[in-house]
């Protein structure tokens, strides 16, 4: 049976974690703080004040909020961080709205799914930082989210991820002092990455490896902050009486598609929607292939994808990603778009939206026209990151490709953007929603050893989802009781 964290595991080993956060003056933060800021002590918004939002400090894990101030130093706490995209841009009438991972620390939202990883299993005995090494297999971002709460936290990092990630992400790695593991190829050779965690297992008794696919601590982090932030973003840009008619969510770890778990408690007729790879349609037509829509990794069904909540399928073509990162952030590109008559402030702000938010964008695109939405709904999606992530990659068009020029760019806009159509989507049946959690079998049963009545037991037991995204409720009662034995806030 698949097992519910909340009771402390190993008394010897938690009593070892409380003297070292002790020792190192580490506070734990709840859940709750995450989802709600205001929650947070005086005492430490204070000290925020003089923090900036990437810096090596224990506080900053206060900062794992969708809440933070846009600021690079001293922020402290608003409304959730969105852009809505205007019709005349997206080409629908749907009112189609972004989350904003840039202004998270690291600049994505990857280190609130870490820490939903790793804070459980401090708070009950099963990882000691004093002896364990925390690894952190990824196609991206979840690893530098993985090795900075690590930082923080007082725990040596290993990062796994692909060889052909963007120079970005293992240079900020090397620099966080993290130790680094290359895997052959790209977003898809996730095999690949579980290949080498069997190694580590076999070898490294100080390895825990906290794999984002199958860590249940993922999808409750979003179910809890995510789906709250979105909850509270929609009312603030459409009034008490706004509809959410669609969330839209690369499947990637299928973490951040967990907050369409929780949206849909609050509306019964949402549209869930999973967003992948054209080049890799692994849940359309059971696909495979490389592609360069970094971070949502692919060829597998995550065993932490609640399938069942899953309405639609998107496969979108990574080349119009390629050619909207351009329009976004050259100059060149943004020059257009405000010949075209739309607003600087706006054009500025779409730096802040990474390769997989312009595909979650152009899902929600394909959504809103297979259903003919109109202006009273609103559609949410996500941008993990942003394009400061991807420098290298608008080199590597602009050798591969030339300069940029207005032709090419309104070519990219008209074509990529607007030219989005209902094409490479699938509405999902019941049997078809079984026939991907089915994928599962050959992923985790054959090749992770997992059980088969596990697997099972994901489909058919209709109340163990919510009882899995009931567990922060304890966790953060075990954190709270964490915090006082250290004694730190008291010394604040």
């Amino acid at each position: 049976m698949i097992s519910i964290t909340d009771q402390i595991v190993n008394a010897e080993v938690l009593q070892k974690a409380v003297d070292r956060y002790r020792e190192k003056g580490i506070i734990l933060p709840t859940f709750a703080q995450m989802q709600n800021p205001e929650l947070v002590p005086d005492v430490i918004k204070d000290k925020l004040k003089n923090i900036g939002l990437w810096d090596l400090h224990p506080l900053n894990l206060f900062r794992i909020t969708w809440k933070n101030e846009p600021k690079a130093v001293g922020g402290l706490y608003g409304s959730p961080n969105v852009i809505e995209l205007p019709s005349e841009l997206t080409g629908v009438k749907a009112r189609i709205v972004v989350m904003l991972g840039k202004w998270f620390p690291t600049g994505a939202h990857k280190v609130g799914a870490a820490y939903g990883c790793l804070a459980p299993r401090i708070i009950t005995g099963q990882f000691d930082p004093t002896y364990h090494k925390a690894v952190w297999p990824s196609t991206g971002n979840y690893c530098r989210g993985g090795a900075f709460d690590s930082y923080l936290m007082d725990v040596t990092a290993v990062a796994i991820l692909p060889e052909e990630m963007s120079k970005e992400r293992f240079s900020w790695l090397q620099e966080i002092g993290a130790e680094v593991i290359a895997t052959p190829g790209c977003e898809s050779n996730v095999k690949e990455i579980y290949d080498k965690c069997w190694e580590i297992k076999r070898t490294r008794e100080d390895c825990m490896i906290f794999n984002q696919f199958e860590e249940f601590g993922n999808p409750c982090w979003h179910y809890e902050v995510t789906g709250h932030a979105i909850e509270e973003a929609l009312y603030n840009v459409g009034g008490k009486n706004a509809n959410l008619a669609a969330y839209i969510s690369a499947t990637g770890s299928a973490g951040t598609i967990a907050a369409g778990d929780y949206l849909r408690t609050l509306f019964p007729h949402l549209k869930v929607v999973a967003s992948e790879a054209l080049q890799c349609p692994t849940l359309l037509m059971n696909g495979f292939g490389g592609h360069r829509i970094e971070g949502i990794g692919d060829k597998h069904i995550p065993w932490i994808h609640n399938v069942r909540n899953t309405d639609m399928v998107t496969a979108i073509d990574d080349e119009d990603c390629m050619r909207l990162l351009r329009v976004f952030n050259e100059k060149v590109g943004k020059d257009y778009l405000v010949s075209e008559g739309f607003d600087q402030e706006l054009v500025n702000s779409l730096n802040m939206i990474g390769i997989s938010g312009i595909g979650n964008i152009l899902s929600a695109i394909k959504t809103a026209r297979y259903y003919e939405m109109g202006s009273e709904d609103i559609i949410f999606t996500i941008a993990t990151d942003s394009a400061e992530m991807y420098g290298s990659r608008l080199e590597e068009l602009t050798e591969e490709r030339g300069a940029y020029n207005p032709l090419q760019a309104a070519k990219d806009f008209e074509k990529c953007m607007l030219g989005t159509s209902c094409d490479y989507m699938k509405e999902l049946t019941y049997p078809e929603q079984k026939a991907i959690h089915n994928l599962k079998y050959f992923t985790w049963v054959e090749q992770q050893e997992r059980d088969v009545e596990d697997l099972r037991q994901l489909w058919d037991d209709r109340q163990l989802w919510k009882n899995l995204f009931k567990q922060p409720a304890r966790w953060d009662e075990l954190i709270n009781e964490f915090n006082d034995r250290t004694g730190v806030l008291k010394t604040l």
